[in-house]
Parts: structure tokens; C-alpha cells; sequence
């Protein structure tokens, strides 16, 4: 073979060899800004985080606006949530006005004072012995809201406006209709006096008085 050609793949081959080399490896300066690029991703990342962390413990430790009518309320407690008070305030209202209606006020003695407890008894008592029987189907409550609210030493007291679509009905022992219309909706409002003991750990409410809507 001409000792021309044979220097000339000599050197091919160095070349060849040098440029596989270099694409197959990175330079320690490359992996130095790859090192540094990901640490800057984590720490603003880690920022964001901490952000974010910061902005939850705001809005947690933040109190939820209440009412005019409930400031006395959130000034006792400062973790009072009118919001939460009158869901539950609407689910009692329901829930009671269908036990009386039934009879079934035992269901509900854990949610009533007792004075409020005894005069349910007694009217349903003097309402069995007239041979009577009374149906409440509720279509729904269209508003609940604290329209007056009082704290002293022992209780915290809030007077909560319902206003509310149902279908009564009172009927004798034979059936017949003696009040209401089962195919009629009244548009029903009371006001129902709600009280919870301030040195209790128990955070539920009681119904301590019942009255219709001024």
C-alpha cells in the first residue's frame, strides 16, 4: 500500500476518534452551570413554598367577617364562624320542626333546653289526647340570619330569623283536614333563640326559646 495513503487513515482515524470523545463526554464547567441551574430551580422552588406556606398560615389564622348582629359573638370567640353557625343553624331548625311534627321529640331532647323540651312534650301530649296528628314537609329554608345576639357570664345567646317554605298539615283521627293544605306552600317565619355555655368544650348550640317572626 502506497505509505501515503497509510499516513492519511492514520490520521483520519486520530480524528474520527477525537470527535467521538468529545460529543460523548461534558466538560466539568458544563456540569458546574447544570449543578448551578438546578440549585437556583430548587431554591425558587423552595420560595414559592414558602410563599405559599406563609399564605395559608394567613388565611388560617385570619378570621372569617361576620355580621353586625354577631360582632359580640366573635368578640367572645374569636374563632366564631357565622358561616358554620348558621348551616348548622338551618340543618336544627329543619330537623326539629319534623320531630315535633312527628311526635319524636326524644330524637331531639340533646338539642333542646329543657324548658323548650317540656313545652314540646305538652303540646304534643294535648295534641294526642284531641286525637290529632300534624305533617310538615319542608320545601326548603330560604334565609337564616342572626338578627340579635348577647353574651353575659355563663352563655353565649344568638336570635336567629328563619324564613322558610313548608306544607303543613293537621288532621283528626279520622284524616280529615282540620288545618292547613297538603296542596299548598306557606312561607313559614320564626325567630328561635340558639345559646351555647362559654366555659363548655361542647360547641354545639341548644334551642333555648322558639317565637314566630316579628
Amino acid at each position: 500500500m502506497d505509505p501515503v495513503l497509510l499516513v492519511l487513515a492514520g490520521i483520519s482515524a486520530f480524528v474520527i476518534y477525537r470527535l467521538i470523545s468529545v460529543m460523548g463526554t461534558r466538560t466539568g464547567h458544563e456540569q458546574q452551570h447544570d449543578m448551578e441551574a438546578m440549585q437556583r430551580a430548587g431554591a425558587d422552588r423552595g420560595g414559592d413554598d414558602a410563599r405559599d406556606a406563609d399564605r395559608n398560615l394567613e388565611a388560617q389564622a385570619a378570621p372569617k367577617p361576620v355580621s353586625t348582629n354577631a360582632r359580640v359573638l366573635r368578640d367572645a370567640d374569636p374563632s366564631f364562624d357565622e358561616s358554620a353557625f348558621l348551616d348548622g343553624a338551618r340543618r336544627a331548625y329543619e330537623m326539629i320542626v319534623e320531630a315535633f311534627a312527628a311526635g319524636d321529640i326524644r330524637s331531639i331532647r340533646p338539642y333542646l333546653s329543657e324548658s323548650v323540651f317540656n313545652a314540646f312534650k305538652e303540646a304534643v301530649s294535648a295534641r294526642d289526647a284531641a286525637g290529632q296528628a300534624s305533617d310538615v314537609k319542608f320545601v326548603g329554608v330560604e334565609n337564616a340570619a342572626i338578627v340579635q345576639s348577647d353574651v353575659d357570664a355563663d352563655a353565649m345567646n344568638a336570635v336567629v330569623a328563619f324564613t322558610s317554605n313548608q306544607v303543613r298539615v293537621t288532621r283528626d283521627r279520622d284524616g280529615a283536614v282540620v288545618d292547613g293544605d297538603p296542596n299548598r306552600i306557606d312561607l313559614v317565619k320564626d325567630r328561635w333563640t340558639f345559646s351555647r355555655k362559654r366555659t363548655s368544650r361542647d360547641p354545639n348550640w341548644i334551642l333555648v326559646a322558639t317565637g314566630g317572626s316579628a
